[in-house]
């Protein structure tokens, strides 16, 4: 009896050993393989060492690249740059639109340097003596002369500064006779205005006109008569001759 119990208990000890352990592989599954990679089963007596299995693993061909990485967050914004080159001239914009008017201005006054830069010239002049025939009609009684370019002695006007000039004449003609009488503007000998005066019913009559000439320096301006007789008047100038400077070159 005691040496069938000593040959049973060692069975029976095994036994419920492995009914233990085939338990535990069946709890834990493929834990088996990462808690106890070695085939640890716990059977191993206490203190006995686990060796890993032979290396017997081969390097092989170099894999594929991976999947790029996400993005990762946006950094903080780095120094600014130097300043780049200027860039070429644009077209030029379109004329823009036209400003409100402004306000309007101070009358001004006409200045004093005026009148002394611009030439005054000016004469009038009536006729004294009687004058017939062709001849240049003698205006000797002067009244006014700016400039002294009319010259009484010869009755012509003598221009000195270029510009634009305005002349006008009154003959008187002295009738009573039955004649006409012709009266002529000329500058340099050639006719520039005409006038003449009839003695239809043995009276006075007037022949006048006026013109507006540009002049050169040495220009003449005189009147001349073309036929006829012209009243002189002493000092009540029935026939005059004037002139003046409108404006210079």
């Amino acid at each position: 009896m005691v040496l069938a119990l000593v040959v049973l208990i060692p069975v029976l000890v095994r036994a419920a050993a492995g009914s233990a352990a085939g338990a535990r592989y069946e709890a834990l599954g493929a834990c088996r393989m990462v808690c106890e990679p070695y085939g640890h089963t716990g059977s191993e007596p206490p203190g006995t060492a686990l060796q890993p299995p032979p290396t017997t693993l081969i390097r092989g061909a170099k894999g594929e690249p991976g999947r790029a990485g996400r993005t990762g967050p946006r950094g903080q914004p780095g120094p600014p740059g130097p300043p780049g080159p200027p860039g070429k001239t644009g077209e030029p914009g379109p004329p823009g639109l036209p400003g409100p008017p402004g306000a309007r201005g101070v009358t001004g006054v006409i200045s004093a340097a005026t009148y002394s830069t611009v030439p005054r010239i000016a004469f009038y002049a009536g006729l004294k003596k009687q004058h017939e025939g062709y001849e240049v009609l003698k205006f000797d009684d002067v009244v006014t002369n700016l400039g002294n370019h009319y010259d009484p002695a010869t009755g012509k006007f003598t221009c000195s500064i270029p510009g634009i000039y305005f002349f006008v004449y009154h003959v008187l003609m002295r009738g009573g006779d039955g004649t006409s009488m012709w009266a002529d503007l000329c500058k340099n000998n050639q006719v520039r205005a005409s006038a003449i005066a009839q003695d239809a019913d043995q009276n006075y009559d007037y022949a006048s006109n006026s013109v507006v000439l540009h002049l050169e320096p040495g220009d003449e301006i005189y009147i001349k008569l073309d036929g006829g007789k012209a009243h002189g008047g002493n000092s009540n100038k029935y026939s005059t001759f004037s002139g003046f400077m409108l404006y210079a070159d």
